[in-house]
């Protein structure tokens, strides 16, 4: 009889040994606090929409592979979906300010690539309304290099964001110069 259990007792060591999976590690886009985001003098941001392209609007975080692929990773999401994540950054980068200036926010990201060990890039079309209907529509490119790991390129992305908020806040506190470069 002890001979017969040690077979079964090796094939439920290797089965549960089998189940085992990797722990899911979560990245987020909004930095934590280590200063204020950028002024926007007297003006209330709202934002109003974030669009991301499909292919990488989802919590798994994606990175690009050679020059046509994708690869979805099973053990790093974002805290939420990529278009929510962004959001919440946008907020917290740019939502500090009250006053009698409203405007409203919509950016559509054109692209959103994470190359571990080379960069982090956002390209985005954005619009700043404001409530009398006038607004501006600008156009930014932010690239970030990345360290080898998903931190690093988490964290370039975080850069990102809060150079795109940078970006808002200038049209905000002087709409006559235009869009920034």
């Amino acid at each position: 009889m002890p001979f017969a259990l040690k077979p079964s007792l090796l094939v439920l060591v290797l089965l549960l040994a089998a189940c085992r999976s990797d722990p899911v590690n979560y990245h987020t886009l909004t930095p934590a606090r280590t200063s204020a985001g950028p002024n926007i003098g007297n003006a209330e941001i709202k934002i109003e929409q974030i669009n991301v392209p499909p292919q990488v609007d989802r919590s798994q975080v994606v990175i690009r592979q050679g020059n046509s692929g994708l690869v979805i990773l099973e053990t790093d999401w974002w805290g939420a979906s990529l278009s929510d994540e962004l959001h919440s950054a946008l907020v917290d980068q740019l939502g500090g300010g009250t006053g009698p200036r409203k405007l409203g926010l919509r950016v559509d990201v054109v692209r959103f690539d994470s190359l571990p060990g080379k960069y982090a890039l956002i390209e985005a079309r954005w619009r700043l309304r404001e409530a009398s209907g006038a607004s501006i529509d600008c156009r930014s490119q932010l690239q970030t290099p990345s360290g080898p790991t998903l931190e690093d390129l988490a964290a370039a992305q975080q850069q990102n964001v809060q150079h795109l908020a940078q970006q808002v806040a200038q049209v905000v506190n002087n709409p006559q110069r235009g869009c920034p470069n």
